[in-house]
């Protein structure tokens, strides 16, 4: 009995201790993630010194930009957003954040966002984490995005383009309907990649709908990634969770994207009748090519992956794009009228051919300098990407603007907050001005461009970039040679919607068609 009496008092005595044993432990937790890799000399928002939850719920408020933008106004070049990231706001940080060779590697934001077939994860491009895989895979497929290949789908581009001129006719101007414009636009994106890639569109401008759900599931991929990727283990409890991969594969669920199915279908069809005998000069066709070049690493498999990956990538920013450059346009009516007078000129001396679908050519556009510093303007005030582009620090840590960043640190740059740097861009940096793209010197041109991330930077810039210009710098002076363009409700701004990719919504247009002077 005496010993049972001095175990139990012991037993007593433990759970005293342990009243003081759990807080300190937590204390010490909270300690060591606020100290982290030194991050607690750098400033930020108290909750993000010590949790990812910071992070998850501004994101999740679908408005990150702002914070971001407003962080570093307060606080300076060096925000602590998170336990183990940082964002930076100084130029300076570009160059070595995205450099070439600097050892950097992608974040597991970015797997998030990783499509899955069957249960199998398909690693494109942009969601690989495999610096070596990345470099291999966009070397077997970089010349299919080379400038010469962009010539080859010019004649698809313009075949999409004149049927959403037709439709745009059909549907809107000739009801007299309001528009929802961005929605139209991305309609528009997703049939040209379509048309690009597998030289078959989807048929969202022929039905004006979404087809099998498409658009709504990329938003419901979007939606989930932003938020769920500021703490990425989420993901492997929830969307890639194993036990539900298993049942993927044995058939019984099935997580496939819409867009995997269609790239998948359109694959079969060119496979059964052989990629060297057809005529078509598409995407497809040279990704297929690449696979019989290189069977050893372009798997058919990894030529799946970029036909999906084209439509994930190139839709939605693409439509982004296009839907700010119409809007600010539109929100500012005299910049509006100068870019028509640029058009009607370019008609009247023979730059731009006067073609009777009011089309105009990728070489016509690189000759109207206000088309282009209001193209560019939207993309600087508007970017696509709503959240840091995200790396990791390698192992032996280096120096970022002037700056000691130990290894393994997640670091990254935001395109909304470089964008708005003024003694890059100049004063207003909150206000579409095009023409600071005009004034600006050739030295200080080559720094604004060299400090615009609306489509990444260095090795990891979006490889598709050449051809979402094409389809941005044609369909603007298309589109405007065709139809006059009002806002169905002039005093209402527009909303934003981050989610990674910022969306457009409330943005309501009614067109008039114009007369195309013969």
């Amino acid at each position: 009995m005496a010993v049972l009496s001095e175990v139990l008092g012991r037993t007593e005595s433990l759970s005293e201790y342990a009243i003081y044993i759990l807080p300190s432990l937590f204390v010490l937790y909270l300690a060591r993630k606020y100290f982290h890799n030194g991050l607690h000399r750098y400033p930020g928002p108290l909750l993000a010194k010590f949790t990812n939850l910071w992070r998850f719920l501004d994101v999740r408020g679908r408005r990150p930009e702002i914070t971001h933008i407003a962080l570093h106004r307060k606080y300076g070049d060096v925000v602590r957003l998170g336990p183990n990231t940082l964002s930076f706001a100084s130029p300076n940080a570009i160059k070595v954040i995205y450099g070439l060779n600097k050892g950097f590697t992608k974040s597991e934001f970015y797997p998030v966002q990783m499509t899955v077939s069957k249960g199998e994860p398909l690693p494109s491009l942009f969601s690989t984490l495999d610096e070596s895989f990345h470099a291999n895979l966009r070397r077997s497929v970089n010349y299919a995005f080379s400038m010469s290949s962009l010539v080859q789908y010019e004649p698809m581009v313009n075949e999409t383009i004149e049927l959403f001129l037709d439709q745009t006719t059909a549907l809107f101007a000739n009801t007299n309907k309001t528009c929802d414009f961005a929605r139209w636009l991305q309609f528009f994106a997703f049939d040209v990649i379509g048309s690009i890639t597998y030289s078959k569109r989807h048929g969202f401008i022929e039905k004006n709908e979404d087809i099998d759900g498409i658009l709504k599931s990329l938003a419901r991929i979007f939606d989930y990634a932003g938020p769920i990727g500021q703490m990425p283990w989420l993901d492997k409890l929830l969307w890639k969770n194993p036990v539900y991969d298993i049942l993927q594969k044995w058939g019984i669920a099935d997580n496939s994207h819409p867009v995997a199915i269609f790239a998948r279908q359109r694959m079969d069809e060119r496979m059964a009748v052989n990629a060297n005998s057809t005529a078509k000069q598409d995407l497809l066709t040279k990704f297929i090519q690449a696979g019989k070049d290189r069977p050893e690493f372009m798997t058919e498999k990894r030529v799946l992956t970029m036909a999906v990956s084209m439509a994930f990538a190139g839709s939605e920013t693409t439509a982004i794009s296009l839907a700010a450059v119409f809007y600010y346009l539109l929100k500012n009516p005299d910049y509006m009228t100068r870019l028509r007078a640029e058009l009607d000129a370019a008609v009247k001396d023979g730059t731009i051919e006067n073609r009777p679908s009011g089309l105009v050519t990728w070489s016509e556009t690189q000759k109207l300098p206000f088309l282009d510093a209001c193209i560019k303007e939207s993309f600087r005030i508007c970017p696509a990407a709503g959240l840091l582009l995200e790396r990791v620090v390698p192992p032996s840590g280096i120096d970022i603007a002037g700056r000691f960043i130990p290894g393994g640190t997640i670091v990254g740059c935001s395109a909304w907050v470089m964008h708005r740097r003024e003694e890059i861009f100049g004063p207003d940096v909150d206000t579409f001005i095009p023409d600071r793209w005009l004034d600006a010197s050739e030295e200080k041109l080559k720094t604004m461009n060299g400090t615009m991330l609306q489509f990444g930077a260095g090795a990891r810039t979006c490889i598709g970039k050449n051809i979402s210009l094409m389809e941005v710098y044609k369909l603007v002076p298309s589109f405007l040679r065709r139809f006059d363009v009002q806002l169905a409700h002039p005093d209402q701004e527009w909303e934003l919607w981050n989610a990674w990719f910022v969306r457009q919504y409330n943005f309501k247009t009614k067109f008039t068609i114009r007369k195309l002077e013969a």
